[in-house]
């Protein structure tokens, strides 16, 4: 069974225009008694936008969403419907059977509502890795829902979260349900809320959560990579798209390399791969990446990215963002995107395979959690763990204004509970990878990007049924030592060149250090000093300058300091019109 988003889903259905994505679809409930506009729909205490909603065979339950299910055969068979069904009217005839069950029967990634006419009750939720995403806000006695945060922009004052931007500041994304926004929350993946006719908003509720349970912890890796392939071969048919090429972003690691070579053995179509690189005298990693394309037979497109070419692209960039995300390799997203679309409208990628399998980055944190140990007293977990994002941490108290800084600095992180918790200690930090950097960075920046580029972009290795059975595999099959990922490996070992299973993980390294001391210097002190600045009543200039004259840089990593600043004050000219 292909993956339905195909049928269903298709990004015509997101008009883009100017490359800004317009959502699909949004809601008003509560009191509506005076809007009168643009309505696709309504009904007591509710209104829909830009959609027209799906309803069960009794008429009670009005479904809609964004809803793309791995499952929808099995569903079809439980509801004893055996003609073509969209995913929508599947939810509709669950919910009709089932209530508040049907989010555990869901597979897949979704975003939806779901009205009750008769208890007139409002049900929204998400799937429970995050793939889709749903924001809301309350406006007098009117709450706002929608897939995309800048929908609800007329609704909420441009009044900045100061413990999101603090989050932010720290990790390059705001993580958890608060967004940059006062007052404007995103559902969390895994989790439903239900609006009554109090017209209040009530806590967000967990029907599904990532858990450890390992099994099977005596038997070799040989059994934990067989059963981990055996569900690759079952899944990757199911993201290709049919009678078509589909492509594939390929940087010539481990995942993107293992996502390649089994769409590459699944695929009797054309499949055609992208690389960047950025410029010929700036190190690169298309040595690898041409040579799984080679090894896999595919179309290989290789893109140059200059340093205008970041810089002029940051502004739609951030515009197609939810929350701003300081990655250096969001505006290379859009931009490969938008040369994938010249052959392809479906793209895979291998996002997901460090959260899932336990990636290089978690060693700082490994090591800290040896050697802190051995240290007087107990270690901070927290700092430790934020200090590995390599942002603006240990610089909050200098970075941010001395008001700011007091009103946020013992308020607690969305971290604290699960690195506390009595998991194993890799697990405790692949959860919180999959989780918030998983669904609040990785998922948001790939989705948003090839969205806005008129692409369906899919992540396999972040699909449920991945991220389940990699939580039941033993720590030591993932990183022991200096074997990353080695459960993986193992899996695909067959597939690729023994150069790509043995290469170290370097990471796709955008020279931006070097194009801010080189290029961007007037530039950015043009954007970030100004006294106009939208960044300049939050944070401390003086530091933004020294930063800009490289004064005490041992580990170079202003560049991405200065990056995560500019892509801010960015996302907040463009989100603030």
């Amino acid at each position: 069974m292909k993956f339905p988003f195909f049928s269903f889903n298709k990004p015509s259905n997101s008009p883009i225009t100017n490359n800004l994505v317009t959502p699909i679809w949004h809601l008003a409930w509560g009191k509506i008694d005076q809007i009168k506009e643009n309505i696709s729909w309504h009904d007591n205490h509710l209104i829909i936008y830009d959609t027209q909603p799906t309803f069960s065979t009794n008429q009670r339950f009005v479904v809609v969403g964004d809803i793309c299910l791995t499952n929808l055969p099995q569903l079809q068979k439980l509801l004893d419907i055996y003609t073509s069904t969209t995913p929508a009217q599947i939810v509709a005839e669950l919910w009709q059977r089932c209530g508040l069950e049907t989010f555990l029967l869901l597979e897949g990634i979704f975003g939806l509502a779901v009205w009750d006419r008769e208890e007139k009750e409002l049900w929204i939720g998400r799937d429970r890795i995050g793939g889709r995403t749903l924001y809301y806000t309350v406006k007098d006695s009117t709450i706002w829902i929608a897939p995309r945060l800048k929908t609800l922009s007329p609704y909420h004052s441009k009044e900045l979260n100061l413990i999101a931007l603090r989050n932010y500041l720290c990790c390059a994304f705001v993580p958890g349900e608060r967004t940059l926004w006062q007052k404007v929350k995103e559902l969390r993946p895994g989790n439903f809320i239900r609006f009554t006719d109090e017209f209040k908003t009530y806590p967000q509720l967990a029907y599904w959560r990532p858990q450890t349970q390992v099994k099977d912890a005596n038997k070799p890796m040989e059994y934990h990579s067989q059963k981990l392939r055996l569900l690759l071969d079952q899944i990757i048919p199911e993201y290709l798209p049919n009678n078509q090429p589909m492509g594939a972003y390929l940087s010539g690691g481990l995942d993107s390399s293992c996502i390649t070579a089994l769409a590459a053995k699944n695929h009797n179509y054309p499949v055609h791969t992208y690389s960047i690189h950025f410029g010929e005298k700036l190190p690169n990693e298309l040595e690898f990446s041409s040579l799984v394309a080679q090894h896999c037979k595919t179309q290989h497109h290789i893109l140059e990215i200059t340093p205008d070419d970041m810089w002029n692209n940051l502004p739609i960039t951030m515009a197609n963002l939810d929350n701003p995300i300081g990655d250096p390799l969001t505006v290379p997203n859009y931009l490969l995107g938008k040369l994938a679309t010249e052959n392809v409208e479906v793209i895979l990628n291998g996002e997901g395979g460090d959260p899932c399998f336990g990636g290089p980055k978690n060693k700082p944190m490994l090591l800290n959690s040896i050697y802190g140990s051995l240290q007087e007293g107990k270690p901070d977990t927290v700092s430790s763990y934020l200090s590995s994002f390599h942002k603006c941490f240990r610089d909050l108290p200098k970075l941010l204004q001395t008001d700011i800084w007091e009103a946020v600095k013992t308020e607690p992180y969305v971290f604290e509970s699960d690195l506390n918790s009595e998991a194993d200690y890799l697990n405790r930090l692949m959860l919180l990878n999959i989780k918030f950097k998983g669904a609040d960075h990785i998922l948001t920046k790939v989705n948003n990007m090839t969205i806005a580029t008129n692409l369906i972009g899919l992540s396999p290795l972040f699909d449920q049924r991945i991220v389940e059975l990699s939580l039941k595999i033993p720590p030591k099959y993932k990183l022991s030592g200096a074997d990353e990922k080695a459960v993986l490996k193992q899996a695909v070992a067959d597939l690729l060149p023994e150069t790509i299973l043995t290469r170290p993980k370097s990471g796709m390294m955008v020279p931006v250090n070097f194009w801010f001391r080189e290029i961007w210097q007037r530039r950015t002190r043009n954007l970030l000093l100004s006294k106009k600045a939208a960044i300049a009543p939050y944070l401390n200039q003086d530091l933004i300058k020294n930063w800009l004259n490289y004064q005490g840089d041992t580990w170079n990593r202003y560049g991405i300091k200065l990056w995560l600043l500019i892509s801010l004050e960015i996302w907040l000219q463009v989100n603030r019109k």
